[in-house]
Formats: C-alpha cells, structure tokens, sequence
C-alpha cells in the first residue's frame, strides 16, 4: 500500500482526556483493528487504515529513535510505553500516550500488539519536546544510532531507564489509570 503522507499543519487536535484510542496491529506494524476514536481523530476511514502500515500516523517531528525503541521492546516481548506526536490525514497532530500491550496465542507466539492511547497531558509534551527536537536534530546532523546514544546518556544522568522515565513523565494516576486499566482489561 502506497502512502501519501499529508503536510503538517501545525495545528493541534483537542481529544478528549476521557477517551482512549485503541488500536491493533499485526507482528509487522500493519493495522487489523482500530476502534471508532482511532479513525475519528486519525481522519481516515476505517478501509483505509485496515491493512495500512501504522507509521502511516508518524508525524515528522518524531524522531527515529523512539520508533526503535519501541519496536526493540515489543520484538523482545516487553510492553512498553511511549509519548508520540501523530499525523492526522487531513496533517493536524495530536500528542498521546501510548501504552503497549502484547497478545500471544496458546503456545506463546506473538499474534499482535494493541495500543492504548489517550491525550498527552501538557505539562508531559511540554517536557518531551525539547527532548524529541534534540533527537531530531542529531539524527539529521548524524544518525539514529547517534540519537539513540544520547538519549542513553540523558536518561543516564537522571540516573533511571526509558521505562522509569517515562512512567515519571506520563503514567496514568487516580481515576484516569483505574480507566485506563479497565480498557486494557476489557480488550484482554
């Protein structure tokens, strides 16, 4: 499947603090499932994000090194949680966090991934952005490896992993991560 990916507008899309994207993918990134707040706010009808790769949602300020991250996490088996600015189709952006989780079959195969998402509070975009423009700007000027490397060094001297930082940073808390597990639970 061939992706046009839209021009940023620069505009921000409002969610709703008490709604949840949801969304499955295949072991590969390929979209099977995606609930109706997904292809509400992502602008794409749902035949179109059925079978498209999930990238088709990366918007340009994120950097690569994230991405790796996350998939160096899932392919080894941990769930993971992320704070990603997605594209919209119409190239408005949203920011969300994104929590992982990994579905297995019988024999313990990896048959796919669903993300639970909801609004990025700002006090938690605020935070990440100068981060993810620093790993941007390293990955334009050198590599991912080398944007990967500083991170390393930035979370290292705060002394605590991807994982605690993140937690820290955006890990749902009171009523919103009783939620928040509900709807983990609800699609397990």
């Amino acid at each position: 499947m061939s992706v046009l990916r839209p021009v940023p507008t620069g505009n921000e899309i409002k969610l709703d603090a008490k709604r949840f994207i949801v969304s499955k993918t295949d072991t590969t990134g390929k979209i099977v499932y995606g609930n109706d707040y997904f292809t509400e706010i992502a602008g794409y009808k749902e035949s179109e994000l059925i079978g498209a790769p999930h990238n088709i949602l990366r918007h340009p300020d994120m950097p690569k090194a994230v991405f790796y991250l996350m998939w160096q996490y899932l392919k080894s088996g941990r769930n993971i949680m992320a704070v990603v600015k997605n594209l919209a189709k119409n190239g408005d952006h949203y920011w969300v966090v994104t929590d992982f989780d990994i579905k297995r079959d019988q024999t313990g195969n990896v048959r796919h991934y669903l993300a639970f998402r909801q609004a990025a509070p700002k006090h938690v975009v605020k935070a990440i952005e100068p981060l993810y423009a620093k790993l941007l700007e390293i990955e334009k000027e050198h590599d991912m490896d080398a944007s990967i490397e500083y991170l390393n060094g930035y979370l290292e001297e705060k002394r605590m992993n991807y994982d605690q930082f993140i937690e820290e940073l955006a890990k749902p808390k009171g009523l919103t991560a009783i939620f928040f597990n509900k709807m983990k639970k609800m699609f397990g």
